[in-house]
C-alpha cells in the first residue's frame, strides 16, 4: 500500500480515534450511536497508524510528503 495519510494527519486521526472510541463505550448513548462512534473510532484509528486510507484512493488526495509515499 501506498501511502496517502501523512504529516500531522496521522496523529490527529489517531488521537480522535482513540476519543471516538472512548465516547463510544464509557459515553452513555444509546446502542446506535455508541456503534457509530465506535466503528468511526476504529476506522480512523486504523487509517491513521497504517497511514492509508480507501477514500483518499477514491478521492486522489495524497497528505503524505514525496519521500514518505514509498511502500510500507
Amino acid at each position: 500500500m501506498m501511502c496517502n495519510v501523512g504529516g500531522s494527519e496521522r496523529p490527529i486521526r489517531i488521537g480522535t480515534g482513540l476519543v471516538a472510541i472512548i465516547f463510544g463505550l464509557f459515553a452513555g448513548f444509546s446502542t446506535a450511536v455508541a456503534g457509530v462512534a465506535l466503528a468511526v473510532g476504529v476506522i480512523l484509528l486504523l487509517t491513521g497508524a497504517v497511514g492509508y486510507c480507501p477514500l483518499f484512493t477514491l478521492l486522489g488526495i495524497n497528505t503524505c510528503s514525496p519521500a514518505s509515499g514509498v511502500k510500507k
